[in-house]
């Protein structure tokens, strides 16, 4: 009987005090913690939805709260959308959190059309009402009306203006024989699925004061950082005539490709004042193409350039330099030029000619020991230059001239910190690179600066 009692009154403890335990806590002192008072969304176009957004409500007492009410202040008319605890509404009752857990509030956005060239501003709240206490998370995005193109092929002659962004869904392709002309400061967002084919001509009409952006479309932080957003730029076989003129090509995966020679003696594409970052697999492509390059930036890329099977190159006061950072690794090296190809077991050859005029080849000291690969297989020949060329090169390549160039001495950028992202490709007064060119047509730098005697290494020109 003694042992009896003693078994009761254990039972009869723990499921009093389990019971205490789950008890709901109604004290105005319990209080929620929802974080930052705001959610803030990127710019969204319209009619193309967002990402979600997410905050966690934490309930950081021992017992048991209970949200009397959570609700979208904006009702069913609102833009935002909200899924509290696994639902979605616009408004909750009575959801509860056990102690020392929390409650997940996704939140999405949808722009509806409307006739604003500029952006504007959405905004609501999300009201959570508990113990008598109010709290409330403001929501803010940036809408914005696009032109909006899907799986679109371009045929004719087409002017795309810079009055509003061009959003691009699934692919585009510039027909064979059409051309796109693409006015200053038109800014070109594209999905992951979305590569820029070109079978035509386009021509990029960007300034330096309105340079023309093609990017992703994820504008929402951490995305519009991230490399790989979308496909990249295509010449394909039938392209002829391509000239971009202050195009910024970023956060591809990748840059710009170019396949086989120009069916004319112009080359295929000619780049003049281009910046092609944050790439993640290669920034310009070439393979045996043509292409002309000048006042160019091309930075921190899985591999910067990669010119295989040959063709025609010819670079004049550009910089190539890549910084090992959290997105991506200096693996590669910088440049890889080769008078051949590989594939299904055979060897492809064909004769490669590139010049290097008043350039930067660099990279972080990291993996790579030689920034600059020449490899050649066959009879085809391969003829590179460097000309006035600073370098970094354990052992030099070979079938390569050198004229007047400097090796493994340190450019001295501007500013560098891999911590903020913040990379100022420019050179400082004490830079070898500074008065060591020879003259060239090319009067003014990438900034627009003029070249007073002697030039400077790379795409600019030291104030």
């Amino acid at each position: 009987m003694k042992q009896f009692l003693t078994i009761l009154c254990f039972l009869f403890s723990a499921g009093f005090f389990s019971c205490k335990k789950d008890l709901i806590n109604t004290s105005s002192e319990a209080r929620l913690d929802i974080g930052t008072d705001s959610i803030q969304f990127d710019t969204v176009f319209v009619s193309a939805g967002s990402v979600t957004q997410y905050f966690l409500i934490k309930n950081n007492n021992k017992q048991t709260i209970r949200i009397s009410n959570l609700q979208l202040m904006g009702g069913t008319g609102s833009n935002f959308k909200i899924n509290a605890d696994g639902t979605a509404g616009t408004q909750f009752k009575n959801l509860e959190i056990e102690g020392n857990d929390s409650m997940y509030v996704f939140v999405s956005v949808n722009v509806d059309p409307n006739n604003d060239k500029l952006p504007f501003i959405l905004k609501d709240s999300i009201r959570i009402d508990c113990n008598g206490n109010t709290y409330f998370k403001q929501l803010e995005a940036w809408g914005q009306n696009a032109y909006y193109y899907r799986n679109q092929l371009l045929e004719g002659n087409i002017t795309w203006s810079n009055d509003l962004p061009h959003v691009i869904l699934g692919g585009c392709i510039v027909d064979t024989n059409a051309i796109l002309t693409i006015e200053a400061g038109t800014r070109i967002y594209l999905n992951a699925d979305a590569p820029f084919i070109v079978d035509g001509t386009v021509r990029v009409e960007g300034t330096k004061s309105d340079s023309v952006v093609f990017k992703g479309n994820r504008l929402d932080a951490p995305y519009n950082d991230y490399p790989g957003a979308w496909p990249g730029i295509y010449f394909r076989g039938s392209s002829i005539n391509n000239q971009l003129t202050y195009a910024h090509i970023l956060n591809a995966y990748q840059g710009i490709i170019s396949e086989q020679p120009a069916s004319n003696s112009n080359p295929k594409v000619v780049l003049n004042n281009c910046i092609l970052d944050n790439i993640y697999d290669i920034g310009l492509f070439g393979i045996n193409s043509s292409i002309e390059a000048s006042n160019c930036l091309i930075s921190n890329c899985g591999n910067n350039v990669a010119l295989i099977y040959g063709g025609n190159y010819r670079f004049t006061h550009c910089t190539f330099v890549s910084v090992s950072n959290a997105f991506i690794q200096h693996k590669n090296p910088v440049m890889t030029l080769t008078n051949f190809v590989k594939a299904n077991n055979q060897l492809f050859t064909s004769p490669l000619t590139t010049t290097l005029t008043n350039c930067i080849i660099w990279g972080d000291f990291g993996f790579v020991d030689n920034e600059l690969i020449v490899q050649k297989e066959g009879t085809d020949p391969a003829n590179i230059t460097l000309d006035h060329v600073l370098y970094r090169a354990k052992t030099d390549p070979g079938h390569t001239t050198f004229t007047s160039v400097i090796r493994n001495m340190d450019p001295v950028f501007d500013s560098i910190d891999v911590s903020k992202r913040y990379y100022n490709f420019r050179l400082k007064n004490n830079s070898p690179a500074v008065n060591s060119g020879k003259v060239t047509s090319l009067l003014t730098d990438l900034d627009g600066h003029p070249r007073i005697g002697l030039p400077d290494l790379g795409c600019y020109e030291f104030p």
